[in-house]
């Protein structure tokens, strides 16, 4: 037989497996349906067990695997059929209709929350977002989470990752603590400059002051300063006004060009980063889901099933509907052995059926999911 009959075949036997899977998916969907009459539970791990047992039984020994793996993926879907047909009516989806109804445009004034003082990086991005805003400063990315969370600020603002340096892990952690939502998110330019006391020389310079990301985010310059000590603090202005009040001459700060005239303070050095190319990601979170136009991308956290394939499972899902994920983040939950907090950005339209489908299922599916917000990012 040549390899046009054996192709023809194959596409005989590939049609046959598209009617008998169609077929299996409309049998999912009406024991779903039932199911949800009776409020019995969707998933019946002891039959799809059985049934894997079996099959792998009558299977080849050579391709007994591969009948694991594909039944497997088959159960999968539909369990998700199943569950999406009997919880699309989910409180993300009444979540997502009730924030689609907002059609305002994104407040140009406001109070926010932002982390540190004048002259904060985060100051910056709110700027860019407000026009202009009525700016709290708070000592900590916590504070400004509870900011929010009391309704003291409609909006805060917090800085989420860096193009050279990754993401902020302390924020993470928050995250996984509030209650939030995300309403828009921009990247920021960022460049940095080593300020000093007025009459310092950068060969007296025996300790510098920044936070942890700026920090990293110059490691090239701070390597070749050999014997100068490298000291943490909460943000970058703040090491700028208490370098101001201090009156050393022997220490330097890592901050903002512009905290050099705020302060008093002069520059040591200019483009002191990594990379002329290094952005930081800022969100700008609310306490109520809030959609304006222009949205297009949704962020998730989702708590997985310590057992294998749980991850891939969650991946499969955004490839069957076609929906783009553009970052993955993990973290390990407090308190618990080897537990991960998985932390998703994906692109789709606002509110498709696609993004209802994908957040039904996951909301069945995972131990802990949270629906962090569809917004635009700038």
């Amino acid at each position: 037989m040549d390899i046009d009959k054996l192709n023809e075949e194959m596409d005989s036997v590939d049609d046959q497996l598209l009617n008998l899977f169609e077929r299996r998916m409309e049998l999912a969907q009406e024991i779903g349906r039932q199911k949800k009459e009776l409020s019995l539970p969707v998933a019946d791990s002891e039959h799809e067990r059985k049934t894997l047992y079996r099959l792998c039984e009558k299977a080849h020994p050579e391709l007994a695997g591969y009948v694991k793996v594909l039944f497997s993926s088959i159960f999968e879907i539909g369990r998700s059929r199943r569950k999406a047909q009997s919880h699309y009516d989910s409180a993300v989806k009444k979540l997502l209709d009730a924030a689609a109804g907002q059609n305002e445009a994104f407040p140009l004034r406001a109070t926010v929350a932002c982390q540190g003082v004048e002259g904060a990086y985060s100051q910056a991005a709110c700027d860019k977002l407000f026009s202009p805003a009525d700016i709290t400063y708070f000592n900590s990315f916590e504070s400004v989470f509870q900011a929010v969370d009391s309704s003291l600020c409609r909006f805060g603002i917090i800085p989420l990752e860096n193009s050279s340096a990754g993401s902020v892990n302390e924020v993470y952690d928050l995250m996984n603590r509030y209650r939030f939502y995300i309403v828009r998110s921009i990247k920021l330019p960022i460049t940095h400059t080593l300020l000093a006391a007025p009459g310092a020389k950068i060969d007296d310079i025996k300790e510098v002051f920044s936070h942890e990301q700026a920090i990293r985010q110059c490691s090239r310059f701070l390597k070749s300063w050999n014997g100068v000590k490298i000291t943490e603090c909460a943000n970058t202005a703040m090491a700028a006004k208490q370098a101001a009040s201090s009156g050393r001459t022997d220490a330097a700060v890592i901050s903002s060009r512009d905290c050099a005239e705020l302060y008093g303070l002069q520059a040591l050095s200019f483009n002191i980063q990594n990379t002329d190319n290094n952005y930081t990601r800022f969100i700008c979170i609310s306490k109520k889901p809030e959609i304006y136009p222009g949205s297009h991308k949704t962020s998730l956290m989702l708590a997985l099933k310590h057992k294998p394939g749980s991850l891939y499972s969650v991946l499969a899902k955004f490839y069957a509907h076609g929906i783009n994920m553009n970052k993955l983040e993990s973290r390990p939950i407090s308190g618990q052995n080897f537990e991960f907090m998985f932390y998703f950005d994906i692109d789709t339209p606002v509110i498709s059926d696609e993004l209802k489908q994908v957040l039904a299922e996951l909301e069945q599916e995972t131990d802990m999911f949270d629906y962090l917000g569809t917004y635009q990012e700038f």
